[in-house]
Order: C-alpha cells, then sequence, then structure tokens
C-alpha cells in the first residue's frame, strides 16, 4: 500500500469520532476471508437479505452472488444496513455464471463446498478447516444448488435433520453453518484472520461508507497531497 493512501486512511480516520474510529476497527479485527459464501441464483429477497446479516455477525467478509434467471435483490428492512459493511461480489453477464464464479474462486486458492442435504458429505462440526480456505455455496429456495453448482464442487457439506421435512431454509442452513464454523475458527490455530494489508483497504472503504460526502473529502486531500510535492 502506497504512502498516499496511508495517509488519506489517517486523514479520512480524522473525519469521524473516536468511538466510531473505534468499533470500525473492532468489528474490522474480527472479519475474515477463510470463509466465504456463494449464493445461486437467490429470489427471495427477504432470504437474500438474511444471508447478507448472517455474514456480517459472523464475520464473513465476501459474499459472492451468482445470478443466472434471477435477479438478486436487497430488502433493506431485513438486512438493516448489513450489505454497506461487505464486499459483494456479482456474476451475471455470461451464460454460464457458476462456472465463471467458480473458476474465478479456484484462482484465489478456495475449495468449493456445495451445502445439499442429498450429497454424503462433512457436517457443520466436523468439516475440515485444516485443508485450507473454503467457499460455501447456497442455492435457491426451492430446489437448492443447480446439478451444475453440485458437479463443480469439490467436497459437500450438510446439516443432520430429525424431522420429515426434506431441507432447512437457506437463511437458516446459512446462519447454523457460518455461526459454526466461526466458532470452530475462533478456537483453532488456523491464521483465519484478513492480514493488515486487507484491514487498511477495507478500513478506508468502511470510511468511506460511513462519512459524509466522503468523495468531496477524499479528492481535495489528494488534490492538496499532489501539490505538496
Amino acid at each position: 500500500m502506497d504512502q498516499l493512501t496511508l495517509d488519506l486512511i489517517e486523514h479520512m480516520s480524522g473525519c469521524v469520532t473516536e468511538k466510531r474510529l473505534a468499533i470500525l476497527k473492532q468489528v474490522l479485527a474480527e472479519r475474515t476471508r477463510y470463509i466465504t459464501v456463494l449464493l445461486e441464483d437467490i429470489y427471495q429477497s427477504q432470504n437474500a437479505s438474511a444471508v447478507l446479516r448472517t455474514c456480517d455477525c459472523t464475520g464473513i467478509q465476501d459474499v459472492h452472488i451468482v445470478e443466472e434467471r434471477n435477479e438478486y435483490e436487497i430488502n433493506r428492512d431485513v438486512a438493516l444496513g448489513a450489505d454497506r459493511w461487505l464486499s459483494l461480489n456479482y456474476y451475471s453477464e455470461g451464460e454460464d455464471n457458476i462456472y465463471s464464479a467458480i473458476k474465478t474462486l479456484k484462482k484465489e486458492g478456495y475449495r468449493i463446498v456445495a451445502t445439499s442435504p442429498h450429497k454424503d458429505g462433512s457436517t457443520p462440526e466436523n468439516f475440515d478447516l485444516q485443508k485450507g480456505k473454503a467457499v460455501l455455496m447456497f442455492g435457491t429456495e426451492l430446489n437448492g444448488l443447480t446439478h451444475r453448482a453440485l458437479e463443480l464442487a469439490d467436497e459437500y457439506i450438510q446439516i443432520p435433520m430429525a424431522g420429515f421435512t426434506e431441507s432447512y431454509n437457506i437463511s437458516v442452513s446459512a446462519a447454523i453453518t457460518l455461526y459454526t464454523l466461526r466458532k470452530r475458527l475462533e478456537s483453532s490455530s488456523l491464521q483465519w484472520k484478513m492480514g493488515e494489508l486487507e484491514q487498511s483497504e477495507l478500513l478506508l472503504n468502511w470510511l468511506r461508507t460511513t462519512i459524509k460526502m466522503s468523495d468531496q473529502i477524499e479528492n481535495k486531500f489528494i488534490q492538496n497531497y499532489g501539490s505538496d510535492f
């Protein structure tokens, strides 16, 4: 990270109260990219938004949104602003968007883990976190993940059930799985938190989000910064 960016972060930090800055840094210190989430073609805004809220609450920073037939809509009353603090990555331009998303995530070193009650796999309690970073894929409310997503997966994870109902609601499934994995990460020796560079980049984005007219403040700072040389 160059000196200009570091100085910009320091300048923008002075535009919020000490209490606000402390909260931002406290939350930032608990963020992770060791586990990330992919949502395939979710069409109910309540579920789409509830998953975002869960990701924020469990410290999951990145959410990958694949749009095929359905457009992903955020219900602000359900999300409660969670989307402002998450890094949302959309895949919606091609004909095989799930493949594009998985290809990108594999290049970043992620294992592709499909959530499905119909595939034998791990449970959130015994999923092998030691094998490396993982992206958890969640599918549509009615049919779950597509066959394409399932065949591209490296591993599978499921939540055991004891009733007649075939599966949990997607927002419930995400909450159970992410909470369980988060608690296990906290008690592990893994380096699951973001590095200093990632934290600085994210802090700058959060400052931009929380400060009114942040773009004007930033532009003015850069103009004055350049005039010092």
